[in-house]
């Protein structure tokens, strides 16, 4: 019996963020440190020409002003005759996207670091640029992470009864988490040390190690609390790189912290997206063929995909499926993954595909989903290690009320209002990556455990805590989990919703190891009531190490170590995915039922209700669980309603970088969200049964409103976001 994994849990971090006592990054105290603030490019395309410092230097306060023109090296240096490249801050004089850095200035003060910024004066030479993806498709690329059609999709579509083709349109997005991205650097002889906001230290360290040209262990990189990411930290950004070049060239610690406008250009973005969807089924409803043609846009430098089709290939049981993804360069910087990168935009196009479908076909929608449910993994044939969809459309269904549904457009109404309930489906990976813990427990009852990962949100700090405690037979206040830091044993970035099921079974395991090494120590003694009891079959509890098919079987574990001179134990584990996941296609699902209210004078939407059903395997601690689902549908809603970053394709510049003029979701916009769990027991997935949620849960949210939309509208809207004057 679980004493704390399946319970609710309230965070073991969360008085520390309230109280203040939670350090995030710009917060470190560091002496004598001296503040950089960054210039950027106000041209899209070209060269740098002239770039005038000397006001700024003498203007009070300033340290120095970085330039291409005497920045220290950073990365190797370009080749010689090779295409232009960016890839590290103020190496050369070329512009390669609006916003780009090209100066820092280093002050005593932040305002004075700020106020000089304004005194640098540039000159460019500037090209020709293009932004929109829209007018570089014809160079669109395909992604290396494209996978060969499934049988004849172009001949089954032509001989498919019923056809529905549409082209779907989503913008770029940004993250704007509240901690805005910031780095704190400072060297002691050939030692670095870094704070900075990351989902990833050791990515951090390795990339500094290239940049800076000093071994990855001359480099400390720190990053315990982070207030929220979603993607934005996965992959090192500029202004580390930035910060420690500083600091190295002024021998003094330099503070970096971006403003919010900088944060457009800082750290990566969803990418834009325009997908041709064609279906092809039988008069049944019965899936011929799919052809789901992706294009998103990349920076002219580095070419990035999220895999916007590959999740979709494994979604419904149909012979003929060709789903390619084609990357097209836009004079911007480059996109990044961003919560369910790739999956939540394709599935707002095939989702909504499958609404056009069920109303062509005249079939429910949800029925039509279950007409092609797949059994086994339509892509490799695999079993599923577990899949609970049906049972989440059936208690969704019901839950929501599914069946009352009058599926005629504009036929349900609340006074003046039109109703629309639409639905869709999620899916998203259940993946396990190498990761590494330490476990140290003490003759005195307590624990200290660490492993280098993040905690952007999610409650990474409480989860770990609760599993060490639960193999370690402790109370959760004598167990102290420590993260954030390359000091401790290697651990993934915290995306991709795999670290409990990554990290968190390197922590069961250390637990475990040291269980067994307490049985053996045990087991010295020929009195030993633990003799030939296995390993496997012993349990720690409340201090005592005891055979679980018989607890009077036991030993105090104080006492044994006390007599066997052990102060403590410490165990270092690396976990693995088992072989045995090879053999099966491992995938989280969900379903969503979706309310929405429309005035039809002013074309304005309110979500009224949602109830999302979630499938991912075991759910150890259900408070942060329905949060993060919460989370994700309120994401949705945005995606859904809201969010655009609105790019002058002019000038190539972001017109609405701000929080005033980008909208996320306020209170107001969100009503009632109900989020329930169908558990899996999957023994196969990882040793702890877990599979990732915190992207699954706003995976289906954008095409369940907007097929929700149509239903109360009549009109499809095929291009987010869904604003009123849209459906006007």
């Amino acid at each position: 019996m679980a004493r704390y994994l399946g319970k609710e849990t309230t965070r073991v971090d969360g008085i520390a963020k309230v109280t203040g006592k939670a350090k995030y990054t710009a917060e470190f105290q560091v002496p004598h440190v001296a503040y950089g603030f960054i210039v950027l490019s106000t041209v899209t395309k070209g060269r740098i020409t002239a770039i005038d410092t000397r006001q700024a230097e003498q203007a009070a306060g300033v340290v120095r002003v970085f330039t291409h023109l005497n920045a220290g090296r950073l990365g190797k240096a370009a080749a010689a005759g090779g295409p232009p490249q960016w890839s590290w801050p103020l190496q050369s004089d070329r512009v390669f996207f609006n916003g780009q850095p090209i100066a820092l200035v280093v002050a005593e003060t932040y305002e004075q670091a700020r106020h000089a910024a304004r005194l640098v004066k540039v000159s460019y030479q500037a090209e020709s640029h293009s932004t929109d993806l829209e007018a570089v498709l014809g160079r669109a690329e395909p992604s290396p992470q494209n996978t060969p059609a499934r049988g004849d999709p172009a001949g089954a579509l032509q001989a498919a009864a019923v056809k529905v083709e549409s082209e779907y349109r989503i913008p770029i997005e940004h993250h704007n988490p509240m901690e805005p991205h910031a780095a704190i650097a400072f060297w002691e002889g050939n030692q670095l040390t870094i704070f900075d906001k990351t989902q990833n230290v050791y990515g951090v360290q390795e990339h500094l190690a290239e940049g800076l040209g000093v071994p990855a262990e001359n480099i400390r990189v720190v990053s315990p609390f982070v207030g929220g990411a979603f993607g934005s930290s996965l992959k090192p950004n500029y202004y580390p790189s930035l910060t420690a070049m500083a600091a190295r060239e002024l021998k003094r610690p330099v503070k970096v912290v971006f403003t919010r406008a900088q944060m457009f250009t800082g750290h990566g973005y969803r990418p834009q997206t325009i997908q041709n969807v064609t279906l092809g089924a039988d008069r049944s409803g019965k899936l011929q063929a799919i052809v789901h043609e992706a294009f998103h846009n990349t920076s002219s430098f580095e070419p990035f995909s999220d895999n916007t089709t590959g999740f979709l290939k494994q979604v419904y049981a149909c012979p003929n499926l060709h789903a390619p993804l084609k990357i097209a360069a836009t004079d911007l910087s480059t996109p990044t993954w961003m919560r369910a990168p790739g999956a939540v935009s394709g599935m707002f196009a095939l989702e909504s595909a499958m609404d056009e479908l069920a109303y062509a076909l005249k079939i429910d929608p949800l029925q039509l989903r279950l007409i092609n449910y797949a059994e086994v993994d339509p892509e490799s044939g695999k079993p599923f290690s577990s899949k609970a969809l049906r049972e989440c459309y059936r208690l969704g269904a019901e839950k929501f009320g599914w069946k009352n549904r009058n599926p005629e457009p504009r036929s349900m109404r609340d006074g003046k209002l039109l109703v629309g309930w639409g639905m869709a489906s999620s899916v998203w990976g259940a993946m396990q990556m190498p990761a590494s813990a330490r476990v140290t427990y003490r003759a005195d009852g307590t624990a200290s455990v660490t492993s280098a990962t993040s905690d952007i949100g999610p409650g990474t700090y409480t989860v770990m805590t609760m599993i060490a405690a639960e193999f370690l037979g402790l109370r959760l206040d004598q167990v102290k989990f420590e993260l954030g830091d390359t000091r401790q044993p290697q651990a993934p970035a915290q995306g991709g919703s795999w670290t409990t099921s990554s990290v968190g079974s390197a922590v069961r395991g250390a637990a475990l190891t040291i269980t067994a090494k307490l049985l053996d120590l045990a087991n010295r003694e020929a009195s030993s009531p633990l003799r030939g009891v296995a390993a496997a079959d012993v349990e720690m509890l409340d201090g005592r190490l005891r055979a679980k098919g018989d607890p009077s079987r036991s030993i105090d574990i104080a006492e044994l170590m006390r007599s066997t001179g052990t102060g403590e134990i410490t165990e270092v584990y690396n976990s693995t995915p088992s072989p045995e996941r090879a053999k099966y296609a491992s995938l989280a699902h969900g379903a969503q039922f979706v309310e929405v209210k429309v005035d039809p004078d002013l074309g304005t939407i309110r979500v009224s209700r949602v109830v999302e059903i979630t499938a991912c395997g075991k759910i150890l601690n259900p408070l942060a669980s329905h949060s993060q689902e919460i989370g994700g549908v309120v994401w949705g809603i945005g995606m859904a309603l809201e969010e655009a970053t609105d790019v002058d394709h002019r000038t190539g510049r972001i017109m609405n970088a701000s929080l005033q003029h980008y909208h996320v979701p306020v209170n107001a916009d969100i009503h009632s969200i109900e989020t329930i769990f169908v558990e899996e027991d999957d023994t196969i997935v990882n040793p702890l049964g877990v599979k990732g949620m915190g992207e699954l849960g706003m995976v289906g949210i954008p095409a369940a409103i907007a097929n929700a939309v149509y239903h109360a509208t009549g009109k499809r809207i095929r291009d987010l976001p869904i604003t009123p004057e849209k459906l006007l």
